[in-house]
């Protein structure tokens, strides 16, 4: 693709890695555009969604004229797939942090889980975790918790439009969500151990699809940038 191409507008399927941010993603691409296409330094370039570190899979970064997508493609329906690890709980709600507490599971059976599952289709109330980006009072709640501070956090309304349990090897559960923009897959994990009177939390996530695009359709960062010229 020429310069014009990527100013004119492109959406780019990264197949983001393992531990990178989706910030330093994006940066990587801008930069292989600006060294080796030839794109100016100010050039457009943002991404449809953030992937945390430790999660991998499908980011949709938009360039030039196509930035002006990028509230449109968020808007659009997500799926994940994923570990739930039963009977224990982070405060990061992922492996971010380590386990604080430990709970029984020689109550939970596969019926369990299953019907566990119907309590969490369609719209529910939900509590982002306090390991996010989202600001209050204008500081990220990251950071609130790094610094050990409590801050109270409201839920919001969220929608899984699908969840199907694909794996139940306990302590270890794998699923597939199909959720509306704004839900937090570590919250689900978080919630869903409670809902069976132990605790979860989310040790892998991969993002599959955001609306009609597919990770199977995506390249890894380095590739990408191998691949320009």
């Amino acid at each position: 693709m020429t310069i014009e191409d990527f100013q004119n507008g492109q959406i780019l399927l990264i197949d983001k890695p393992l531990n990178w941010s989706s910030f330093q993603a994006v940066n990587k691409l801008k930069y292989a555009l600006i060294n080796k296409v030839g794109l100016p330094k100010k050039f457009k370039i943002g991404h449809a969604g953030t992937l945390d570190p430790l999660a991998t899979g499908l980011l949709l970064v938009c360039t030039g004229k196509f930035t002006k997508r990028i509230t449109e493609l968020q808007g659009q329906a997500k799926e994940y797939t994923g570990t739930f690890y039963i009977g224990a709980t982070t405060p990061s709600y992922d492996l971010e942090t380590e386990i604080n507490e430990n709970f029984p599971i020689s109550h939970i059976d596969e019926a369990l889980i299953h019907e566990t599952v119907k309590q969490f289709l369609g719209e529910i109330d939900q509590k982002p975790p306090i390991y996010s980006a989202i600001k209050k009072d204008g500081v990220r709640l990251y950071e609130h918790a790094r610094a050990g501070e409590t801050v109270e956090i409201a839920t919001r309304k969220t929608t899984i439009h699908e969840f199907e349990i694909t794996r139940i090897a306990l302590p270890e559960i794998d699923f597939r969500v199909v959720c509306s923009k704004g839900t937090y897959i570590r919250s689900l994990a978080y919630d869903f151990g409670k809902a069976m009177h132990s605790g979860s939390h989310l040790t892998a996530l991969r993002r599959t699809k955001i609306g009609d695009y597919n990770v199977d359709n995506a390249v890894d960062v380095i590739v990408f940038e191998s691949l320009l010229k």
